[in-house]
């Protein structure tokens, strides 16, 4: 075990010199300094995030003023649209209840189609408000609502013929 430690130190170079003289007195001053502590301002951080989230709530503000509904630019369309509405969402109770592991693919496309439909809305209601031939989006509008509904309609036939093979044929021979 020794003539590895002799054979270490004698590979190895190390510095044996005496450090200068003074040194211990800098190295106790150094270490009585007290540390200086280095504060980073962050009021500016925070006078940012509050700039940010000002701009943040007058554009969005600006952008809901941007949006129209059909019901709010022609108030004879309200009735249709919540007509539409209502259909809608009491198809996708229908399809949610009759979910299953035979229809969740079917049913998962289908929505897929209605987020399309759903974005296309989007795009509509932006239209309606820069427009001022409104008439013409309003229809395209009610054409949105037609195809999400044929959509649906398609979607509970299928879920009923998955669910009935039997009986569709029989209507389909009658």
């Amino acid at each position: 075990m020794e003539d590895k430690f002799e054979h270490f130190f004698s590979e190895n170079n190390f510095d044996f010199q005496e450090p200068h003289s003074g040194h211990l007195e800098r190295f106790e001053r150094k270490l009585n300094q007290p540390k200086k502590v280095n504060r980073t301002s962050w009021k500016w951080l925070s006078v940012a995030a509050s700039v940010v989230l000002v701009l943040g709530f007058w554009l969005g503000n600006n952008h809901q003023k941007n949006k129209i509904d059909i019901a709010k630019a022609n108030p004879s369309v309200e009735e249709i649209q919540n007509y539409f509405i209502a259909t809608i969402n009491d198809e996708l109770k229908t399809i949610e209840s009759n979910r299953s592991l035979e229809t969740e693919t079917i049913i998962e496309e289908a929505l897929n189609d209605l987020e399309d439909l759903e974005e296309s809305y989007i795009i509509l209601t932006t239209k309606l408000s820069l427009a001022t031939d409104r008439k013409k989006i309003i229809k395209a509008m009610i054409k949105n609502y037609e195809e999400r509904l044929k959509i649906l309609d398609n979607l509970l036939l299928e879920i009923d013929q998955i669910k009935n093979p039997k009986i569709i044929e029989d209507e389909i021979y009658i």
